[in-house]
């Protein structure tokens, strides 16, 4: 009897949750229809006056400028999908040069680092051959005839912001070019990337994927009944239906699965819904990468660069009450995300599966913000912790020091709420700043392991800038700003230093 309520919750909080997903994700489109359709009528009706004088625009020469490209996270989009709505909220535009590639919203961190590359630099993405073939998908995808970045290079490095698994994808992308592992590009390098701001970056996984039916033993299987079963359901009935015009609207990215009907026909869709075949047969997609233990496989091959600037900024929507984590606000906090924030604050993992990594204890990923674990946005930290520093005010890291991770608390945006403390790696941090000719005790480094957390949840600064209101503005701004005025590269550069 107990067994069968414990299966009736479950079941009634799967519908709840399914339900609150899908209601969110038909706003968001209807929004950016209706958008397009007001836009549509006001061009129609409007007069087509002529005064017999055209008004030349002002040109604003941004040559010089390193573009600043914003890479969104799971489920988002870039410029051009879903009209003219913006995954951030606008933000795009308080810049003069900005970039906003459309990636593959549910595809690999492996996956969309490649598609980032030809996106910016030209020329069809290659996915690699020995990926694709272990993957069982196609190794040549979508064709940019002109990058829009292609003078890209160690002399004309670019600037990243990534939000979410936007993140993590820049820093593969950024491994990828030390590596030169791009066939025809056999000149990148690391130093292509000037700098990289992590907005809620998802750099150690999630405990959220496991509520949401990702397998907590090994990371990268399904459950059979949970809320990833009806999306994975869903994105492959909706790759297959293919449907010019809605794929064009918006895009899972799995087109080089080749699963469209026009390909493999009925019997393809069964084999896929079967789980035979496609991107969730060979967990060739972003959630095994969000997990604990895929953020661990992905970070056991990336390394934080000694040339390249290194910004975060963690949020959280959670407080302590009588030592218990429990959501911080009742309103605050998205419909969208209340109750994952409830969850996760009290996940445990399950004592009869092997912890994901040594050391690992669940108290230290409580504070969340719906989405992601606040410990996993700070910096890379398994299977070990690369070098950071942790600052309060922007002002503390001027000037700025490249090959460090600088975990920054913004501004906070509730009453100051129990500070997190986080062990630093002292050593390497202060054998960076030695290097380059500042000493720093480790006292020194000490007073900053405390920081104050940006309270908000995970889409607080995306899609919606009126739900930020100024805080949108200053904290978008004072990223662009710094990326204009406070990051340059200068010689002599630190050797590269790998983290295994």
């Amino acid at each position: 009897m107990i067994k069968l309520w414990v299966v009736g919750i479950q079941l009634a909080e799967l519908f709840v949750s399914s339900m609150v997903h899908l209601f969110f994700g038909l706003y968001i489109f209807s929004t950016a229809v209706a958008s397009d359709v007001s836009f549509a009528l006001i061009e129609c009706f409007r007069p087509n006056i002529s005064t017999g004088v055209v008004k030349q625009e002002e040109s604003k020469n941004v040559e010089g400028l390193p573009p600043i490209v914003l890479v969104h996270g799971i489920f988002g989009f870039g410029k051009g999908r879903l009209g003219g709505f913006s995954y951030f909220g606008g933000a795009e535009k308080r810049d003069e040069r900005v970039l906003v590639p459309d990636l593959g919203s549910l595809t690999s961190v492996y996956d969309r680092a490649r598609e980032l590359f030809y996106y910016l630099k030209g020329g069809q993405v290659d996915y690699g051959e020995e990926h694709s073939e272990a993957c069982r998908h196609l190794q040549f995808g979508r064709i940019y005839e002109q990058g829009n970045y292609p003078e890209w290079d160690e002399d004309h490095p670019i600037h990243f912001v990534g939000h979410s698994a936007g993140a993590q994808v820049v820093r593969f992308l950024q491994q990828m070019l030390a590596d030169k592992s791009f066939a025809g590009h056999e000149s990148t390098s690391e130093n292509w990337v000037l700098s990289i701001t992590s907005l809620s970056g998802a750099f150690n996984g999630s405990t959220r994927t496991y509520l949401d039916g990702m397998q907590p033993e090994d990371g990268r299987s399904l459950k059979p009944i949970s809320l990833l079963q009806l999306c994975r359901l869903g994105v492959i009935v909706y790759d297959w239906l293919d449907i010019a015009w809605l794929k064009g609207y918006y895009n899972f990215g799995f087109d080089h699965f080749n699963i469209s009907w026009k390909k493999v026909g009925l019997s393809g869709l069964v084999d896929c819904l079967l789980g035979n075949t496609g991107p969730f047969a060979s967990a060739d997609w972003i959630l095994p990468d969000l997990t604990v233990q895929g953020s661990l496989r992905l970070n056991s091959h990336i390394s934080t660069f000694p040339s390249t600037f290194y910004f975060s900024y963690a949020t959280k929507r959670t407080r302590k009450i009588m030592g218990i984590t429990v959501p911080s606000t009742l309103f605050g906090i998205h419909p969208f995300l209340f109750i994952r924030v409830l969850q996760m604050s009290q996940w445990c993992h399950p004592p009869d599966a092997t912890i994901p990594y040594k050391g690992y204890k669940d108290a230290d990923w409580q504070d969340n913000d719906g989405a992601l674990n606040t410990i996993s946005m700070t910096y890379p930290r398994i299977p070990v912790e690369h070098p950071s520093r942790f600052v309060v005010n922007d002002s503390e890291c001027h000037p700025l020091l490249p090959g460090i991770w600088l975990v920054s608390s913004y501004h906070v945006l509730l009453p100051p709420l129990p500070y997190l403390g986080i062990t630093i790696c002292y050593k390497e941090a202060n054998n960076l700043l030695k290097k380059w000719g500042k000493k720093e005790t480790e006292e020194d480094v000490v007073d900053c392991r405390y920081y104050k957390i940006v309270e908000a949840d995970h889409i607080f600064f995306i899609v919606n800038r009126e739900r930020a209101g100024v805080q949108f503005d200053l904290m978008y701004d004072s990223i662009f700003e710094r990326c204009r005025k406070h990051v340059f590269r200068t010689n002599p550069t630190l050797p590269n230093q790998t983290q295994h």
